[in-house]
């Protein structure tokens, strides 16, 4: 209970400090055309929500969770400004994953929890997809966790989610021209067969 208090208080500060909900993660901005036009989306681990918030402009019915009070209730302003409806709730998503077949979309954006991959893959239904974006351990830059077990390794994701079917990967790591591109992340965008 002490490290979960912990580390609610970090993320609790962190978001505080922060300006505004946050960006929209380069695989969402990419690829939004893969999106049904309708279903039940989740925001797993959302912070401040720009993801959430995109998804629900899209159309998507969408949840967001987050362990971060702070993050959820900036959220819920955010998507009443904009005029958007989005379940916003307090969940340790490491403790309460989501149920078996209830998604159409998950997003996941900079977490990193690799016990979750299974719980993660049943949740989605049939053709549903994974939209998942973090830090990779192959980086041209120091932005991101220092601890590498918070980092992907090379081709990590498609390893965790082999299986999904792969509908987009993208990690560039450190080869040729590294001030061009989209680096210091891996990106994948996955389908559950059926």
């Amino acid at each position: 209970m002490t490290e979960y208090l912990g580390l609610r208080d970090k993320w609790n500060q962190r978001h505080l400090e922060a300006a505004d909900a946050g960006r929209v993660a380069y695989v969402l901005q990419e690829y939004p055309h893969l999106l049904p036009p309708s279903g039940r989306a989740l925001d797993l681990a959302c912070g401040r929500g720009a993801n959430a918030l995109r998804l629900a402009a899209c159309g998507l019915e969408v949840s967001a969770w987050d362990i971060s009070p702070v993050a959820i209730d900036r959220l819920k302003a955010e998507a009443q400004e904009q005029g958007l409806e989005i379940a916003a709730e307090v969940r340790d998503v490491i403790a309460c994953p989501p149920p078996e077949n209830t998604c159409d979309v998950i997003m996941i954006s900079y977490f990193l929890e690799r016990s979750l991959a299974p719980a993660i893959i049943d949740a989605l239904r049939p053709g549903g997809l994974l939209y998942y974006e973090t830090f990779a351990r192959l980086s041209v830059s120091t932005c991101g966790p220092a601890n590498p077990a918070y980092r992907l390794a090379d081709n990590e994701l498609l390893s965790l989610f082999e299986a999904l079917q792969v509908r987009c990967y993208r990690e560039e790591a450190v080869l040729g021209d590294t001030s061009r591109g989209v680096r210091d992340v891996a990106m994948l965008v996955a389908q559950k067969p059926g």
